[in-house]
């Protein structure tokens, strides 16, 4: 009886930790408030900056920071349009430059977004760089990483609370939170976005781009070099954690229309 009563009560805990993602509806599991989140986003975000050497002043720096604010003032834009501008808020927007030649972007929760110079060549100008950008931030809006970070906590911790598990196990933790931001796989672990992320992610990358004034057509073109790049080397580690091919392709060819009324306007 009491182990029936404890799987009832942890069935119904799940049940209301389930939120609704923004043009989906979608419900996703969040075991971890938005608080905690902004709070391990914002300290994993300087552990980050601490190992490894930024850029700044350099044209290419300020192209990231141009395009990070134009996408963010889309996305307050859209989220005002949806009566949902709390979602955003706590946040603290930073679009940075690291000389790192590995193929990635991420980003954290609270708009701390992490563009790797080794990505920029695959982006070729600002547009491209706003297909990355808009993507990410699409991760971000849509709260994916509160959603990783809860099965991670289930299946690595048995379930642990946020707070319990930095306590007890901080190191393992903060590992933790860079595989489900994104940043690279850690402990053997690799928890790639599902296709179902990924799909949101383009979509509502793909609507703030257009708001933001950039062509998403362009977004085609991107995702084939970055296809191209993964048939012809090693899979850049954008790839690793970020399934493309031609199916997602062909996914974002059918959001092309409703994000060119919104790039129209």
């Amino acid at each position: 009886m009491k182990k029936t009563a404890a799987v009832s009560i942890t069935v119904l805990y799940l049940l209301y930790s389930c939120v609704p993602v923004p043009l989906t509806g979608r419900r996703q599991l969040q075991l971890i408030s938005r608080g905690e989140m902004l709070q391990l986003g914002a300290q994993s975000y300087n552990n980050y900056t601490e190992q490894h050497q930024t850029i700044t002043g350099t044209p290419e720096a300020e192209m990231v920071e141009r395009v990070g604010n134009n996408i963010r003032l889309a996305v307050e834009d859209y989220l005002q349009q949806q009566n949902d501008i709390g979602r955003l808020e706590g946040y603290q927007w930073q679009f940075t430059l690291f000389d790192d030649t590995t193929v990635n972007a991420w980003v954290m929760p609270g708009g701390r977004v992490g563009i790797n110079s080794g990505i920029l060549p695959v982006a070729q100008d600002e547009t491209g760089l706003a297909v990355i950008m808009g993507h990410e931030i699409g991760h971000a809006v849509a709260e994916h990483a509160n959603e990783r970070m809860s099965q991670l906590l289930l299946i690595q911790l048995g379930g642990m609370v946020l707070s319990e598990a930095l306590s007890e196990h901080p190191h393992i933790t903060q590992q933790l939170a860079l595989v489900a931001f994104g940043v690279g796989a850690q402990l053997g672990i690799l928890l790639p976005y599902s296709r179902l992320h990924e799909s949101e992610a383009d979509h509502l990358g793909l609507i703030f781009m257009a708001m933001a004034g950039y062509d998403p057509r362009q977004a085609v073109p991107f995702w084939e070099r970055m296809i191209e790049m993964r048939q012809v080397a090693e899979p850049p580690e954008f790839l690793s954690t970020h399934p493309s091919d031609q199916e997602r392709i062909n996914n974002i060819q059918t959001i092309i229309p409703e994000a060119l009324e919104y790039y129209e306007n």
